[in-house]
C-alpha cells in the first residue's frame, strides 16, 4: 500500500507520521517512510535546489517541473520497487502538494499541474492520502517556535499564499474523496496520531 501525507506548513504531519510508523511496526507491518521532494540521492539533490532560500528568482513552472522530476526519480528508485515487495510505503508529501502549491497557490492551474504529473508518474495515484488540515497561521507559529525545524523557501511566502495552499488541499479532498481522509491537525498530538493510525489501518484492511 502507498500512503501519502499532505498538509500546509507546520501541520505536524512529519512528527505524527513517525509515531504512526512505530504503531504499524508494532502490528507486524513492514513500513518504509520516505519524503518528497527527495527520498533518493538524485531526488534529494533536486530538493536542495527547490527549497534553497537563495533561489527566490525561481520561475513557478521551473519549480513545478523540478518537483515532477524529483517525483519520477523517487517512484522509479524507491516507491515502486518497495511496493512490489509488499511493503507499506508512506511518503511525506507527493502529487497533491504540487497541485496545492504550484497548481493553486502559484496560480498555474490544478489541471495543468495534474497533467504534468500524470505524465511524470505514468498516472500513478496513492492508495490513501491523509490531509493534516490546519489554519496556516497556527502552522507558521509552530515553525517559528521550533528551532530544530528546517525553514525553507516556501515557509517564507506571505500568509495569502499559505491560505491558498490550504484552500486548494480542501478542494482536492472533495475531488479525490475516494482516497482522501481529512484529519483535524489542531487537535492534541496524541489524538492526531490515533486518527492517522486508524485511517491507515482501515484502508489497509480494505486493500488486503
Amino acid at each position: 500500500m502507498f500512503v501519502t501525507i499532505e498538509g500546509p506548513e507546520g501541520s505536524g504531519k512529519s512528527s505524527v507520521t513517525k509515531e504512526v510508523v512505530k504503531l504499524l511496526e508494532q502490528d507486524g507491518e513492514i513500513v518504509v517512510l520516505t519524503r518528497e521532494p527527495g527520498g533518493t540521492p538524485i531526488a534529494e539533490e533536486i530538493r536542495n535546489v527547490i527549497l534553497d532560500k537563495k533561489n527566490t528568482a525561481m520561475d513557478s513552472m521551473t519549480e513545478a517541473l523540478l518537483y515532477a522530476a524529483s517525483r519520477r526519480q523517487h517512484l522509479v528508485e524507491k516507491v515502486w520497487p518497495l511496493s512490489k515487495e509488499g511493503k507499506i510505503v508512506i511518503s511525506d508529501r507527493f502529487l497533491d502538494s504540487s497541485l496545492a502549491y504550484q497548481g493553486g497557490a502559484r496560480g498555474l492551474g490544478i489541471d495543468k499541474i495534474l497533467a504534468l504529473n500524470q505524465y511524470a508518474t505514468d498516472g500513478f495515484y496513492p492508495d490513501l492520502t491523509l490531509l493534516f488540515d490546519l489554519d496556516p497561521r497556527i502552522g507558521l507559529a509552530r515553525i517559528a517556535a521550533n528551532n530544530n525545524r528546517e525553514v525553507n523557501r516556501l515557509d517564507l511566502e506571505k500568509i495569502e499564499f499559505h491560505d491558498s495552499v490550504r484552500k486548494t488541499f480542501l478542494e482536492l479532498a472533495k475531488r479525490f474523496n475516494d482516497r482522501y481522509v481529512v484529519l483535524d491537525a489542531s487537535k492534541p498530538f496524541g489524538e492526531v496520531v490515533q486518527d492517522a493510525y486508524k485511517a491507515i489501518k482501515d484502508r489497509l484492511a480494505k486493500c488486503k
